[in-house]
């Protein structure tokens, strides 16, 4: 396993991580999660991500039974975990105010069993805090030691921009990380398939110091092959709505191309598309979805294959797929709606 950098800090994490969203505490049975956090961490996985609105909470209680039961060293794992969503009917119980912040990190250690996490995600923009008051909070967790780094997910450009101008206005700790994720029309990034972020967000956050931790490389799993030949029963596929967008021939004929790539590589389709997310520096991590112990094995030998600029443009020519924007954010959608008004 290879280690990079978030972003400029000088925390390093595997290149592939664990993500426990989907999975731990909800369709993974929680003896399995473990048995796959161990075979992660037996690997040199590092890193954990979760957040207290995986499975009501339940994805970090998993992860805590793990820690616990495998008497894990705290001191060599990263862990984070994320806020925003509501978590009750209590108007107080979402968002990016000081208040929900305060409480819901305290939830987040209680769930975990520990007394700090080391980054902490805002899961989503807030329009309705000032960002100021935002990263006024965040900096208070930090100083508290709650916390050791904090990030955003799922921010646009403009919102990176304006948490770090600010941040650095008022002194503050800043953003270290983005995790993103364009769910508008469930396009989960980033991957051989979704590359909105090349437009204009890794720019925005390596010129601000930050990394990136890369959500569904895999694109949900079709990435690695399985649905080459139709969908398989109980697969993701067979009941998600994200899978919806990714299931068409075009893109099942793309993957069957790739995996010829793969093949001649003597690698799996899945560790082709890992070590291609993975061929961008801004990346720290892929974050992956492991279900079994094995998946994870396959998944952490990407961080051994090193992808050459023959193969890479070879890649290319079959995703033939520049990054674009994506409904209803592309910057002409506004003015050619009113111009046909």
């Amino acid at each position: 396993m290879r280690y990079r950098k978030v972003g400029k800090s000088g925390l390093k994490i595997s290149e592939i991580s664990l993500g426990s969203w989907l999975t731990y505490g909800g369709t993974v049975d929680n003896e399995v999660a473990k048995k796959c956090m161990a075979t992660a961490l037996d690997n040199g996985v590092n890193f954990i991500d979760s957040a207290e609105i995986y499975a009501g909470g339940k994805a970090e209680e998993v992860i805590a039974q793990f820690l616990r039961d495998e008497n894990v060293s705290r001191r060599n794992l990263v862990i984070s975990s994320k806020v925003f969503w509501p978590t009750s009917e209590e108007i107080t119980d979402w968002g990016n105010n000081r208040k929900n912040i305060m409480n819901a990190i305290d939830g987040t250690l209680e769930r975990l069993n520990l007394d700090h996490i080391d980054i902490y995600f805002l899961h989503r923009y807030d329009y309705t805090t000032p960002v100021r008051e935002t990263i006024m909070a965040m900096d208070d967790l930090i100083k508290a030691g709650k916390v050791l780094y904090w990030g955003t997910s799922a921010w646009t450009a403009a919102q990176l921009e304006r948490v770090n101008a600010v941040a650095k206005e008022s002194g503050a700790h800043r953003p270290i990380v983005e995790q993103p994720l364009y769910t508008i029309v469930e396009q989960p990034l980033y991957n051989m398939l979704s590359r909105f972020i090349e437009l204009e967000i890794l720019a925005v956050g390596k010129t601000h110091g930050m990394g990136f931790t890369v959500f569904s490389p895999l694109a949900q799993g079709l990435l690695t092959g399985k649905y080459n030949d139709g969908v398989p029963e109980g697969s993701r596929g067979a009941t998600s709505q994200i899978m919806n967008k990714y299931l068409t021939e075009e893109n099942i004929s793309k993957v069957r191309k790739l995996g010829e790539i793969a093949s001649s590589l003597d690698i799996t389709t899945g560790q082709l598309a890992l070590a291609w997310v993975l061929r961008r520096p801004e990346v720290s991590t892929a974050l992956v979805g492991a279900t079994k112990p094995e998946h994870v094995i396959e998944n952490v030998r990407a961080s051994d294959v090193s992808l050459s600029k023959n193969t890479l443009e070879e890649i290319e020519s079959i995703l033939d797929n520049a990054p674009e924007w994506p409904y209803p954010y592309h910057p002409n959608i506004f003015y050619e709606d009113k111009m046909g008004d």
